[in-house]
């Protein structure tokens, strides 16, 4: 088969890991943009990144690109898809679209054109239309806008990739577990370190680490786009499923730790924990993260932080951070300390650490940063004058 080409989404800040993990699947000609990457591939590499990116959100198969000045050069882009050779009338859309810098007026009116055309194309070719369904369509139709071209794609995830399809009732966690599994590839964690958060909430770090460590897909227990669009090739998508559960370590203690002073956040995480069959494999306590103890003499630790929102919460924030900061020089010293935050500036200010490292991140349309701090015995604690130059001042 012809190499395709494709566009793997992810959060801002994580292109350059991604395609590092792209290529791992097999991608080629991989190529970072803001938000995404570009690559190349046979229908093999699309399952596979599927099936194993940890840090994409949706794969994208591009079936498409043309230049436009209106909305009507739009619309006819998208007629002359072949669309029925791509999926089956039978299969419900959705169409979404996206753009930067277009000189359209109406994104919700280009929309329109686009399911129209895909409808219109198929009328011609079947004499019959496919059905529109926003909640849980079969086939989910992209399109992206910028200045002066339309790019088509379908999208071959279907449900977004960080719905590992393990987390069952325990809800939506603050961070996504895409966006996790890139924090800990930025934090270069190996497996087999120990690995620490203190602030674990509903423990998506936590089962990110252990589905790495364990080489458990993050695709495994869940289905795809591409299961429903023309040409799924389900002897080879069976064979490669095979490979990754064969590759699975067994489930044994690892040194994987999580703790919380809220006993029903910890409750939260241990509902997940056990939801995504990893029970026993994670080490969870209830601690405060002001007062307890490394799990080991050296590891990395990742958190995130609490951030005000809320009158009040920055008044108790300002008294937190210096204590954090305190908490880290005191228990950690030989540990890789990373903390990611909306609330950077600030805690950077406070938690009275330099940071060896400082990387932008977007959590959704939220900017943050995920701060680096090696904590080294003696050292990295930012020095206030002397009594003596007190003195002298004074």
């Amino acid at each position: 088969m012809t190499p395709q080409s494709f566009f793997a989404t992810c959060p801002r800040g994580l292109e350059e890991v991604l395609a590092r993990e792209l290529e791992s699947c097999g991608a080629r000609g991989t190529r970072p943009v803001g938000g995404g990457v570009h690559f190349e591939g046979a229908l093999a590499t699309c399952y596979r990144a599927n099936l194993h990116a940890r840090i994409a959100s949706r794969i994208l198969w591009r079936v498409a690109e043309a230049p436009y000045a209106n909305e009507h050069d739009i619309y006819e882009a998208a007629l002359r898809v072949p669309w029925p050779e791509r999926f089956p009338v039978d299969r419900s859309i959705r169409v979404d679209v996206s753009a930067i810098r277009s000189p359209v007026k109406s994104l919700e009116f280009v929309t329109l054109r686009v399911k129209d055309a895909v409808c219109d194309r198929f009328r011609a070719d079947t004499g019959s239309r496919p059905d529109v369904e926003t909640r849980s369509p079969d086939v989910r139709i992209h399109a992206f806008l910028d200045a002066r071209s339309v790019t088509l794609y379908l999208d071959t995830s279907g449900e977004a990739l960080w719905k590992r399809g393990w987390r069952g009732g325990t809800g939506e966690a603050p961070i996504r577990e895409n966006l996790a599994a890139g924090i800990i590839a930025l934090a270069d964690w190996q497996p087999g370190e120990p690995f620490l958060d203190p602030m674990c909430g509903s423990g998506t770090f936590l089962l990110e680490a252990a589905a790495l460590a364990l080489r458990i897909a993050p695709g495994a227990r869940r289905a795809f786009g591409f299961e429903k669009l023309a040409g799924f090739d389900d002897a080879l998508w069976q064979r490669l499923r095979e490979e990754a559960r064969a590759a699975e370590q067994p489930r044994v203690p690892l040194p994987i730790h999580g703790s919380d002073r809220s006993g029903a956040e910890l409750a939260n995480a241990r509902a997940a924990i056990e939801g995504a069959g990893l029970a026993g494999v994670i080490r969870l306590e209830q601690a405060d993260v002001l007062e307890r103890s490394a799990p080991a003499s050296s590891g990395v630790l990742v958190a995130n932080p609490p951030y005000g929102v809320r009158v009040g919460e920055a008044t108790a924030l300002e008294a937190f951070y210096p204590k954090l900061g305190d908490a880290l020089k005191a228990r950690f010293a030989g540990w890789r300390c990373y903390l990611f935050t909306a609330d950077a500036a600030r805690l950077a200010k406070l938690i009275g650490l330099k940071a060896s490292k400082r990387v932008p991140l977007y959590n959704g349309p939220l900017e943050c940063r995920l701060l680096e701090y090696r904590i080294v015995a003696g050292t990295m604690r930012r020095k206030g004058p002397s009594p003596a130059q007190q003195d002298a001042a004074g």
